[in-house]
């Protein structure tokens, strides 16, 4: 038997085609499966020289490193396919928040003509004295409320709109914080306001963004209570 015809021979046992036989192509990796790796692996024992018999634990160890590349080939699609799921699940909620308000950790709000900011703050314990201040685009004070005592937990916020000299402030960005004393001194507690959503978006680099009215994106998942 010519050389040619023993390579077709163990090309026909693997359930293959030589050169001689077929047209060249590209080689598709995915086309090795596990019966394919078995049959390369009897081809394998049935050539190798019977003096230097490979080990069983070669072989277990072969059979070992292609089953945990299957297996992470069938998790990353399963992870692929979930990753799909839950960002359609995001999609269709947040869909519906369009026109409703939400609370989100800023401390930046936008004040439109005749309407009011509203804020909430989390108090780790009871103050005597919390201080609202609301400042404008370059810093300067437009108006300190005093809020008075407060126990622990969720304490709101309103501002009206009304500087400290009574009129109303001009539509625009405005800065909030709050200040409460606690043990005699003044801490600077974070800030959260409540916005409208004006529109979502499911291409931004950073998943699903929800665009605030006046404020620009801001992730979904920073989203803390919806109204």
């Amino acid at each position: 038997m010519s050389t040619i015809t023993a390579q077709e021979d163990v090309f026909a046992s693997l359930g293959l085609t030589s050169n001689t036989t077929q047209a060249r192509g590209t080689n598709d990796a995915t086309e090795l499966g596990l019966n394919t790796f078995l049959k390369l692996m009897v081809t394998q024992l049935n050539n190798q020289d019977p003096f230097k018999p490979m080990e069983n634990g070669d072989f277990l160890g072969q059979i070992a490193q292609f089953g945990s590349v299957t297996g992470l080939e069938q998790l990353n699609q399963n992870f692929e396919s979930l990753a799909a799921s839950i960002t359609s699940g995001q999609a269709l909620q947040a869909g519906s928040l369009v026109g409703r308000e939400v609370l989100a950790p800023v401390d930046s709000g936008y004040l439109s003509t005749g309407s009011t900011v509203r804020g909430q703050v989390e108090l780790a314990q009871s103050s005597p004295e919390v201080t609202l201040r609301v400042t404008d685009s370059v810093g300067q004070l437009v108006r300190e409320m005093p809020l008075g005592s407060a126990p622990s937990g969720a304490l709101e916020f309103n501002w009206d709109g009304l500087t400290d000299a009574g009129t109303y402030a001009n539509p625009g960005i405005y800065h909030f914080s709050v200040q409460a004393m606690q043990n005699g001194e003044p801490v600077n507690l974070e800030t959260k306001l409540f916005a409208k959503v004006d529109s979502v978006n499911l291409s931004g680099s950073n998943g699903l963004t929800l665009n605030l009215d006046g404020l620009g994106p801001i992730a979904f998942n920073n989203v803390q209570q919806i109204f």
